[in-house]
């Protein structure tokens, strides 16, 4: 099997999977769960394409997701404008935001390329709380109407997991393509040495522009699903502390795996709620648990996945020709 037919098999599979699990899962409780990782993945491989891909940190990006919610749920809420055109609208904003802003910010490497994108999300989170005449300030926004197609209402939790997981595996697709493609040779090129990349052709300045661009129109499309299918949003859902947790996300899954951004996602979603029942010790088994990913699994949870099953799959290949 050829390296494209094995992927397409495995893309399949997952989505396979993804899309018959609500039919196994019978408390909505858990649908909604899902639905959050399945926003979240959406964000992540944002994020990835970015980090693991151009090499560029962003501890902003939660602003760009900010953006998409509230641009959906104002323009729905005080000018009764149609949902679907929002989030589009919502997504191009975004993107010409961080196309303008991209310009200046991404001449900076390193710890000053964090600290602007840094400031950029305070800033914004600062307009989602003062502006209190448009988005609500700290009490948020309210009244945010679901998602419809025809008769077709995404008001409960079983209709806006399909909604949800259907855009999500189709930017994982399109992600995956990207990655692939001569200018994910060319993002990889940049990551790894930013001076070669330029040596061979590669106007990396534009690139890493172009990738920001893509990176903030993706999640603030996840914004505004988020947006309606909450039907809710306020300032607090778009801190520095998750945009901290989306690099994290990232990190845990592996850096440059798209398949990586869904298991950070899924864990990072899921995790707190496994770790209530230790109460006031959750946040320091939350920490213990990062550091031992981090230290052992440098490359994150898929590479680190894939060289155990590598050093199985060689020990079994051993005792079978030894026993042979």
């Amino acid at each position: 099997m050829t390296k494209e037919k094995r992927q397409i098999t495995i893309f399949l599979i997952f989505s396979f999977v993804l899309l018959v699990i609500p039919f196994s899962l019978r408390e909505s409780y858990l649908l909604n769960v899902m639905v959050f990782i399945g926003i979240h993945t959406m964000l992540a491989v944002a994020l990835n394409l970015l980090m693991g891909y151009a090499g560029q940190i962003s501890l902003g990006h939660a602003a760009f997701f900010g953006m998409g919610a509230y641009i959906s749920g104002i323009f729905t809420t005080r000018f009764g404008l149609d949902p679907w055109l929002v989030i589009i609208m919502a997504a191009l904003c975004a993107a010409a935001i961080a196309f303008a802003m991209g310009f200046p910010i991404l001449k900076l490497k390193g710890h000053y390329l964090a600290m602007a994108t840094l400031g950029f999300g305070i800033i914004i989170y600062i307009i989602f709380n003062e502006t209190v005449n448009w988005t609500g300030g700290p009490s948020g926004l309210s009244g945010i109407p679901n998602l419809k197609i025809g008769e077709l209402v995404f008001d409960n939790d079983f209709h806006n997991y399909y909604l949800v997981w259907i855009i999500t595996l189709g930017v994982m697709l399109l992600s995956i393509n990207l990655s692939q493609s001569r200018i994910g040779r060319a993002l990889r090129a940049v990551h790894d040495s930013e001076v070669a990349a330029r040596v061979m052709g590669i106007n990396a300045w534009v690139l890493k522009v172009q990738i920001f661009t893509v990176s903030a129109f993706i999640s603030a499309m996840a914004g505004s699903l988020y947006a309606h299918t909450m039907t809710f949003v306020a300032p607090a859902s778009f801190g520095f502390n998750f945009s901290v947790e989306l690099v994290t996300m990232v990190v845990v899954g592996g850096l440059g795996s798209i398949y990586g951004s869904f298991l950070g996602a899924a864990i990072l979603t899921t995790l707190p709620e496994f770790l209530r029942v230790f109460e006031d010790f959750d946040i320091i088994i939350y920490g213990l648990m990062l550091i031992v990913i981090t230290m052992f699994m440098p490359g994150g949870l898929i590479s680190g996945l894939q060289l155990l099953s590598q050093k199985f799959f060689l020990k079994f290949k051993a005792k079978a020709d030894k026993g042979a």
